[in-house]
């Protein structure tokens, strides 16, 4: 074929901040795939946006959006056949939810993002998303103006763009690189900058490159590849989300991917980077600093990638990164001087979590790190909050918020707001927060979430009443409730599955299909229907 037909799929839409420049990153991609003499063709993928969604009903359709991009992806590609894929995706579940279907599909693909936005600033102080929502907080307890409170509103996200922390959407775009699936900056050139263009009409020429070559996504997205952004994921502080979407990624793959990887990959990663919100740097000063290929280069240095892995490149990854200096080690640690010597992320298992949860200790103030405290339970997010805003949280609480996973949400719903609630109310470095529902990027502090197997299947997480004693000890990658075996079991034969909170729709069907979320929360049919 003289022409190949490539497929751009975009994730435009104009609700989503994150999303608003992508016609302009989709004319690039455009161009370079006819540059390149290929014949583009563009369709869509929905996006929903989670600032928008935090906080109400809306967030429960928010990571269950990640399966239906996959599925309607793998549907419009193989239903006209395209040679190759573009995949321009921006904030949170568009990145995994394409990378889903690139291994499903599985024609040569290249990824470009939309690209983060630039910090905002205010008091002299550079801002994200996190930002705000503390503020909020602080406005409740009575420690900022509202005229301080609107300052925020206008000046914390100022252009176009995926928040400007290390959150879940950079986090999944960082990966990208790190997988191999997209090439260099795409995770960190930011959204408004012409070089973000460049490197769209880049990606539009390289697809036709990939083409010629036959490499596809089951090329590049090995179990090795995967391995290497989980190291890459530990060095950046990368979002919990991550260990949601690289097992389901893996799983596309035929990779079967367990959450508690992650701890000895922890264990001898040392953590370079502390990007919002766990220190004061934003992606566009890493992206000045070297970018992710700069903090490949410091792992692969010391022998923590493998560097034989394919990209869309061309090269492997070891060619790739070669010669990528570090510009800014005060944004990217050096190796010998790292934040810390183990990764930004951990696993914790015990008697509260026999299938893990999941804690980005990067952003765990130190004190925090081993903890005791009472549990404060809340079967919803809203009482959660209620209870916090209201000052019925104290110094040495243990918040636990249950009945908010894949099924028991459904939608395991993200827990920025109880967050930011508790760190606005100076609380961030006393109270923990244990749920079997998920966080936000943008979440900080003492934050453990996907806390497995969950409350809404009969977890241990279910069992806990007010006032029992929660132990965590983050260093030792434990998380225990004080209560003997003997309770624990009269309490499980008296304990009721509840009914389900939707019983109509797509939440309906997803509930009834997702699995638990130290599996990535991915959709299998249930035994009893096959």
């Amino acid at each position: 074929m003289k022409k190949p037909l490539v497929g751009i799929v975009s994730s435009y839409n104009e609700i989503v901040p994150g999303h608003m420049n992508i016609d302009k990153i989709v004319e690039a991609v455009k161009l370079g795939v006819a540059m390149a003499g290929g014949t583009p063709v563009v369709f869509p993928a929905i996006a929903v946006c989670d600032g928008i969604a935090m906080g109400h009903v809306g967030m429960k359709y928010s990571l269950v959006t990640r399966d239906l991009i996959a599925d309607s992806t793998e549907c419009m590609a193989t239903a006209h056949q395209f040679d190759a894929l573009v995949m321009v995706p921006n904030c949170d579940k568009n990145v995994p939810g394409l990378l889903m279907a690139a291994a499903r599909v599985n024609v040569p693909t290249v990824f470009v993002s939309g690209g983060p936005m630039l910090a905002g600033h205010v008091k002299g102080c550079k801002t994200s998303l996190s930002s705000m929502f503390e503020a909020v907080g602080a406005y409740t307890a009575g420690k900022i103006n509202e005229d301080d409170l609107k300052e925020y509103e206008e000046k914390t996200c100022p252009t176009c763009g995926s928040c400007s922390g290390m959150y879940t959407a950079n986090s999944m775009n960082c990966l990208t690189e790190a997988l191999g699936m997209g090439l260099k900056g795409n995770g960190t050139i930011p959204a408004v900058y012409s070089e973000r263009i460049k490197l769209a009409k880049h990606a539009g020429m390289q697809v036709m490159e990939l083409y010629r070559r036959n490499i596809r996504p089951r090329d590049i997205m090995t179990k090795e590849a995967i391995l290497n952004a989980l190291t890459v994921d530990m060095a950046l502080g990368c979002s919990t989300n991550s260990m949601l979407h690289l097992p389901a990624i893996a799983h596309e793959v035929g990779f079967d991917f367990d959450i508690a990887f992650a701890n000895p990959i922890s264990e001898k990663t040392p953590n370079l980077c502390h990007l919002a919100p766990a220190g004061h740097t934003y992606m566009e000063d890493l992206n000045e600093a070297g970018g992710v290929y700069a903090v490949m280069n410091e792992l692969l240095e010391a022998g923590l990638l493998n560097p034989d892995c394919m990209t869309v490149t061309g090269k492997t990854i070891g060619e790739n990164v070669k010669g990528c200096v570090n510009k800014n080690p005060e944004v990217i640690r050096p190796i010998d001087n790292p934040y810390s010597k183990t990764g930004g992320l951990a696993v914790l298992k015990g008697n509260l979590a026999p299938d893990g949860g999941v804690v980005k200790r990067s952003a765990v103030a130190e004190e925090m790190m081993v903890h005791e405290g009472p549990a404060r339970v809340f079967d919803c997010e809203e009482d959660a909050i209620a209870a916090i805003k209201g000052g019925r949280i104290v110094d040495g609480d243990v918040v636990v918020i249950r009945y908010e996973g894949p099924k028991g949400g459904p939608g395991m719903r993200e827990m920025l707001n109880p967050t930011s609630a508790i760190a606005g109310m100076g609380l961030g470095s006393t109270v923990a927060l244990i749920t079997d529902g998920r966080f936000s990027g943008a979440s900080r502090g003492a934050s453990i979430g996907h806390v497995s197997p969950e409350a809404a299947v009969g977890g241990p997480i279910a069992l806990v009443e007010e006032g029992d004693i929660i132990s965590i000890n983050i260093p030792e990658m434990k998380l225990d409730i004080k209560v003997s075996d003997e309770e624990m079991a009269a309490r499980r034969a008296k304990w009721q599955p509840r009914q389900p909170k939707v019983t109509t729709g797509y939440l309906a069907r997803y509930a009834s299909m997702v699995t638990s979320g130290n599996r990535g929360a991915i959709l299998e049919v249930p035994k009893e229907a096959r």
